[in-house]
């Protein structure tokens, strides 16, 4: 026996003679079909392959010295930017007054036009060293006799420890500054963007009208003002980088209307949960944090105890999701293109030998007469 007959005999898929070979119509049409289909499928598969995938992974974070970046756009639009303070605080006991962490004040007209000018930067509490040899007075509130006051800043810091009121109109470092009138606060907005850096820990942040300053632990604004409309909208709110298909930025693009000589108190209530996400195309991981929130308001017009502020309060989770982009390998790749072209033929086999057996024995009934 010849080595080409024993391979004859394993072949598995012996060739049917023309002859004995019927084509018919049911058979082409389930032929189009199914190459139709196969061509559908693989072309989806192509995609796929081409396309990472994107896996999510959740772990407790063990991740140290990573500061939180608060990224904020909020515009307040019935309040002027002079009148407008930002605070943040942490639990550690942190407080960082009026920051100035590449946070801009834009001021605006009402109707949210911007008014023609350079933004204002937010000014750091302590007040630069004075140049200037001359000691300027406190007017009595000063500590001790090398105590000077040169600025309208260093006079007012005085006043607040001794907890006693200023006429600011009389001060000499306060002329041509503090030219303020309650009707002043209310006749343009202020958008306020940037971002600031602050401990990796639970904290909060608030925007509030007037100067802030604190006094044996007690945080104090300097506003006098009974009816303050605090109608905003927070054009963009995350704590690090923006990430599309994750819940980094859920608060962006809400507006909060106030109806008119209404003071409020606003609170909104952040669960951040810190997020990794590695892309595939430079493998660089990307640190940044989602969040969820919840929202309450407090009517202060009925002597309600609080202050009229936005005020954003967060917490961080003990867990963090990895997002990873995963390519398919070639190996299930090819994998998956014979299972479509293998299940798709088999499948319209099957179809085709029901169809032609189902039109065969209604033929043979029509010819009999007994179809009805």
């Amino acid at each position: 026996m010849k080595f080409a007959d024993v391979l004859r005999r394993l072949d598995a898929y012996p060739r049917t003679l023309d002859d004995f070979s019927v084509r018919t119509v049911g058979g082409a049409a389930v032929t189009i079909i199914s190459s139709s289909i196969i061509s559908l499928l693989i072309f989806l598969e192509c995609l796929n392959y081409m396309r990472p995938t994107l896996t999510e992974e959740l772990f407790v974070d063990t991740t140290r010295g990573h500061k939180l970046r608060i990224n904020l756009d909020v515009t307040l639009h019935n309040l002027a930017c002079n009148y407008i303070s930002l605070d943040a605080m942490d639990s550690s006991g942190d407080t960082h007054l009026r920051v100035d962490h590449d946070v801009f004040k834009h001021r605006l007209d009402l109707d949210g036009n911007p008014l023609k000018e350079t933004p204002i930067k937010e000014i750091v509490a302590v007040s630069p060293p004075n140049k200037n040899s001359t000691c300027g007075s406190c007017y009595g509130a000063e500590h001790n006799s090398t105590h000077c006051c040169n600025t309208c800043e260093d006079v007012l810091d005085a006043y607040r420890i001794r907890k006693w009121n200023m006429q600011v109109d009389k001060i000499e470092q306060c002329k041509g500054k503090y030219k303020r009138t309650d009707e002043d606060a209310f006749k343009e907005g202020c958008r306020i963007q940037g971002h600031l850096e602050v401990n990796r820990m639970a904290g909060s942040f608030h925007f509030a009208p007037g100067k802030s300053f604190s006094i044996r632990q007690f945080h104090i604004h300097d506003f006098q003002f009974t009816n303050v409309k605090l109608s905003h909208t927070i054009n963009h709110l995350s704590f690090g980088e923006k990430i599309e298909f994750a819940k980094t930025h859920p608060l962006d693009g809400l507006r909060v209307d106030v109806e008119e000589s209404k003071s409020e108190m606003f609170n909104y209530y952040l669960k951040i949960v810190p997020t990794l996400y590695e892309r595939h195309s430079d493998g660089k991981p990307i640190y940044t944090n989602q969040f969820s929130v919840t929202r309450h308001r407090k009517d202060l017009t009925d002597r309600e105890r609080g202050m009229p502020g936005i005020f954003f309060s967060y917490e961080l989770s003990p867990l963090m999701v990895k997002y990873a982009e995963r390519h398919v390998s070639f190996g299930h790749f090819a994998t998956n293109c014979c299972s479509i072209i293998g299940g798709v033929f088999t499948v319209a086999g099957i179809l085709a030998v029901v169809l032609n057996n189902s039109l065969e024995a209604i033929q043979r009934k029509l010819e009999v007469g007994k179809l009805s």
